[in-house]
């Protein structure tokens, strides 16, 4: 264990808090158990070792920060290093990529189980299931979902541009605090369309070069790992995902043809479907449906976006439009904390069914949702809001 106690001095000693996310705030960290989220590559990691580093003394041995595909794991078992640190006065467990340790529920059980004064940190992937046949954890985990870097945060860790949070619903019934705001901070337009290629995972300044090889890695670690060690998707049809995913970066806002796509991949109708949904979950895609109420098990959806924009630019193999990139922004930014519906007339969007959006450019105009009560037009190329008319980059300030 001493050796687990070593890497975890050497990842604290390097890591940064210069910056800390919003998420840090908003997540119980003294239950007695709870799971961090999230795709890959958004800064799951980095946020437990803040937080041990912000809240423990240099070499504290009641906390401990361990990684599941730890070589310490092809010997010991997750039961053996909680009862030794125990023992040995350990509180606070932090066990990083949970889902790459084999039969990770059972035993996560057990020790919450035979151990009950110890508090268990879990992190893993988007697709981690807490309710695994027998050792069903839902009752006992809290779960945090977490995401990329919003365009406020975007701002913060490379501009240097510090903004609070400005929550939407404030902003449609008072968009000029923040619109001033940014105004005295910057050009927001400029930002708003680099944000949009660059930005949005928090490595970008690590690798500026690299940084679309990097998101190319992830998605494949994701189909060629994850897909298959959680959802069980066959080896083989790895390389037919990423050629889905390509033909939707390609066709995005895509109206949905299973049919064609099942041409296109080479899968079965049913398999496509559920593809789609492990696509989703993984937080590689965004699934939209028109009635949320009503959307049963394995029904196609209404359209379909990459998850953010850029990982749309990254994975795209033709030139990406404006307009696709402008909603994949909006339905990004505020799946994070609404509820989101894809309207088939009468705007693009419905938001936790009240709100209705139209995304465009400058000249877009009330056209498309004249007369309807609480819609607003998202528009590009815009610094100020003008009557229900908005620039598009206020709905980056949600978190």
């Amino acid at each position: 264990m001493e050796k687990l106690f070593r890497k975890h001095d050497r990842l604290l000693e390097v890591t940064p808090t210069k910056i800390i996310r919003q998420w840090m705030h908003s997540i119980n960290w003294d239950a007695r158990m709870m799971a961090i989220r999230g795709p890959k590559g958004v800064g799951k990691t980095t946020l437990m070792l803040q937080y041990i580093k912000l809240h423990y003394q240099p070499l504290d041995r009641q906390v401990l920060y361990v990684s599941c595909d730890d070589n310490y794991f092809n010997t010991n078992t997750l039961l053996q290093l909680a009862e030794q640190f125990y023992l040995n006065g350990g509180q606070h467990l932090f066990l990083d990529e949970v889902h790459k340790y084999a039969n990770w529920s059972r035993e996560i059980k057990e020790i919450y189980d035979f151990y009950p004064t110890l508090r268990i940190v879990l992190s893993g992937s988007s697709l981690l299931s807490l309710t695994e046949g027998a050792a069903d954890l839902s009752r006992r985990c809290i779960n945090h979902d977490i995401q990329g870097l919003s365009f406020r945060e975007f701002l913060h860790f490379y501009k240097g541009i510090e903004m609070p949070v400005y929550p939407l619903e404030q902003v449609l019934q008072n968009p000029a605090p923040l619109v001033r705001e940014m105004n005295q901070m910057g050009r927001p337009v400029a930002l708003f369309h680099e944000y949009l290629k660059y930005g949005y995972y928090p490595y970008y300044l690590d690798n500026e070069t690299d940084y679309y090889v990097a998101i190319q890695q992830v998605v494949s670690r994701v189909i060629d790992d994850e897909l298959t060690r959680i959802c069980r998707v066959d080896l083989g049809n790895t390389r037919r995902l990423k050629a889905l995913l390509t033909t939707l970066c390609a066709s995005v806002p895509f109206q949905v043809d299973i049919s064609k796509l099942a041409t296109v991949s080479g899968l079965k109708r049913d398999t496509v479907v559920a593809y789609l949904g492990y696509l989703d979950k993984a937080k590689l895609i965004h699934l939209l449906y028109s009635d949320l109420k009503n959307v049963k098990r394995l029904q196609k959806p209404d359209k379909i976006y990459i998850d953010n924009p850029n990982l749309l630019y990254a994975w795209a193999n033709t030139p990406v439009q404006i307009s696709t990139a402008r909603e994949t922004f909006v339905v990004n930014q505020l799946a994070a904390n609404h509820t989101i519906e894809y309207r088939k007339a009468n705007g693009d969007f419905l938001m936790d069914n009240q709100y209705v959006f139209e995304v465009g450019g400058e000249g877009k105009d009330f056209t498309q949702i004249a007369n309807l009560p609480d819609s607003y037009i998202l528009a590009d190329d815009m610094e100020t809001a003008i009557g229900n008319k908005f620039p598009i980059w206020a709905v980056g300030f949600d978190y």
